[in-house]
């Protein structure tokens, strides 16, 4: 049986202003709470997860909130959910739904591992940098190794050269290869670079994950449809994202081998990912994939990002870095802009590691919330 998890969609009290600065943010609040209800101003770009569900979603969830239903997973609303996604991907997939993309990846992975295999991913890859050892915990120890690639992007070579330059009992085994599609960079993985991807993993014994928080974005930017970057290409397991792309809560973990999914609703159980009000969470992508919610909200993100770029690319001492193909946007912004707009009360991060800023364009971001950050840092840079 397909599984969920849930949590409430509307805080009991509204949230504290953060009391530690995050540094990437520019050392301010991570955002200054107004009133209950009322927008935070300033935090359009520091990411896609602060915009609230979108309009078809939020309907949605109102109608499965009222009466009752079987608890589990047991109820229509998850079953219809799980359809549509299998309907989506025109494949008998088996489907979960977890509250976050942390746990989805993780026990994913985890699912395909034992402890003496490894997991090869990009050097910046979320698995690795931003999910707190979460696939290593959940998998009881299976070892990340980390490879190089421009774009943030793996290529066969590299996979290959890490599966066939040890193969000894002393070294962690090569089991499973995974790929962020859109990448942490904003770049985009190719039908032929999958395929190639898919069928070196294939040669070599690999399993193949992919990390799809923004995987909207990405069927958006290559105009395909979502089986053609997915099993048709090798990917046995993905991640789908729906929290970034006008869902509240929660992550779909979507097996295209379904011998993979054996036991995956006992992992749910035991890492506190099976919801018994399960509705919650999976009522929410009928309203997503109905009219093709999903890809509207991807296409209206990727578009911000795009008139973004252009702007910023006519201001002069912005430097736009590497090529945007989804909805993020890294930039290198002389200090007297930076500072600028953060005085102004605008919100980004700080790119870890590479001296430049992020700009993330969510579902909810409009022409005048991208014209209004455009014309502050016109005015910052006017007064140098």
């Amino acid at each position: 049986m397909s599984r969920s998890a849930a949590s409430s969609p509307v805080p009991v009290s509204p949230p504290r202003p953060s009391s530690a600065p995050d540094p990437r943010l520019g050392g301010g609040p991570v955002a200054a709470v107004g009133p209950v209800g009322a927008p935070i101003p300033g935090c359009q770009f520091a990411s896609d997860n602060t915009a609230g569900l979108c309009p078809e979603a939020w309907d949605v969830l109102l109608r499965a909130n009222a009466g009752s239903v079987s608890s589990y997973g047991d109820d229509p609303w998850t079953a219809r959910a799980c359809g549509m996604i299998r309907d989506l991907f025109e494949h008998d997939a088996e489907i979960f739904f977890v509250f976050n993309g942390t746990a989805a990846n993780a026990l994913a992975l985890a699912a395909m591992c034992q402890s003496y295999h490894s997991i090869l991913c990009h050097e910046i890859a979320h698995v690795e940098a931003d999910e707190c050892g979460a696939p290593e915990f959940f998998s009881n120890g299976t070892k990340l190794l980390l490879l190089p690639g421009a774009g943030a992007k793996l290529h066969p070579a590299m996979i290959r050269r890490a599966v066939e330059r040890r193969r000894d009992i002393h070294y962690p085994k090569p089991r499973v290869a995974t790929v962020t599609q859109a990448t942490e960079l904003s770049t985009v993985y190719s039908v032929d670079e999958l395929a190639a991807i898919g069928a070196t993993c294939r040669e070599l014994g690999l399993a193949l994950h992919m990390d799809g928080a923004r995987f909207a974005n990405a069927v958006v930017a290559l105009g395909v449809a979502p089986r053609a970057i997915t099993w048709e290409v090798g990917v046995d397991v993905l991640c789908l994202g729906g929290t970034k792309n006008g869902i509240g809560v929660g992550e779909a973990v979507v097996f295209f081998r379904k011998e993979l999914a054996a036991e995956f609703a006992w992992r749910c159980k035991q890492a506190g990912q099976l919801a018994s009000k399960m509705r919650f969470l999976s009522a929410p992508w009928v309203g997503l994939l109905e009219n093709d919610v999903w890809l509207a909200n991807a296409r209206r993100a990727n578009a911000a990002a795009a008139r973004l770029e252009a702007g910023f690319r006519a201001i002069p001492g912005i430097e736009v870095l590497g090529r945007r193909d989804a909805n993020a946007l890294f930039a290198r912004l002389p200090a007297p802009i930076a500072d600028g707009l953060r005085g102004r009360g605008w919100r980004f991060y700080d790119f870890i590691g590479s001296g430049g800023h992020r700009f993330m364009c969510s579902w909810a971001t409009t022409d005048a919330d991208v014209d209004a950050l455009l014309a502050d840092a016109r005015a910052c840079a006017a007064a140098g």
